[in-house]
């Protein structure tokens, strides 16, 4: 099988890919130096380091997917919950997602691009309004995590007014910058893939001390074990 990994940063997979074979029979093609070809558990499994942001992530993804014709995608990362039940160290599979920014703004109320009729509530790849991950591989390590409705950011909430706001507008478990735009990448191609990330910290005021950035050392088990019942 040949797998797509990708992360937003080194660190969000660093632990993970450094139980990997660096593939010396073969290359990672494209990327512009961010994918890199490994091999772990009999599979053939490239790395993107993507960069942060959806912009990138889209973009990195697509030509890589592009050119290699790729069995399953895995996007890894870390996350905020909005949920008093995920609290930081837990990983979850992230089965819905949508760009909460993506709208205008009308006085008080916020519009999205449905609520605007610029793009139908079910025009794919969008199911009600979300991007839904209703087939993801087979996999009995996928199965056994919690699942989470995320929603994908420019800019990480970090005051309570905006945290209000987006609570009662999606009604999100988890945000990042990346999640929504991998998604919208490997539902355009029909590539089956899961998103899954490890909460490093409550989405709150902005409390670096309170982030949990070891929990991708977590992550990197859970990957890992996913790989190997692929």
């Amino acid at each position: 099988m040949r797998i797509l990994i990708v992360a937003a940063t080194e660190i969000e997979v660093a632990p993970l890919v450094g139980g990997f074979q660096i593939a010396t029979s073969r290359s990672a093609a494209g990327g512009g130096g961010r994918l890199e070809a490994y091999t772990c558990a009999g599979h053939d499994v490239d790395v993107l380091i993507s960069g942060v942001g959806m912009v990138a992530t889209a973009s990195w993804c697509a030509d890589a997917v592009a050119r290699t014709p790729y069995d399953m995608g895995l996007n890894l990362g870390l996350c905020g919950s909005f949920d008093r039940a995920l609290q930081p160290d837990r990983v979850v599979h992230v089965v819905s997602d949508c760009f909460a920014e993506l709208g205008a703004e009308d006085g008080d109320r916020f519009l999205t691009i449905q609520d605007l009729g610029l793009v139908g509530s079910d025009e794919f790849p969008f199911e009600n309004g979300r991007l839904v991950n209703g087939r993801p591989p087979r996999n009995g390590v996928l199965t056994g995590l919690p699942t989470a409705h995320g929603i994908t950011v420019n800019t990480v909430h970090g005051n309570e007014p905006s945290i209000s706001a987006a609570i009662e507008r999606f009604k999100p478990q988890i945000e990042s910058m990346e999640g929504a735009a991998f998604m919208y990448v490997c539902l355009d191609r029909a590539l089956p893939f899961a998103q899954v990330r490890a909460v490093s910290n409550m989405v709150e005021r902005r409390n670096r001390a309170a982030w949990r950035l070891e929990t991708a050392i977590g992550a990197a088990h859970t990957a890992r074990a996913i790989l190997e019942d692929a």
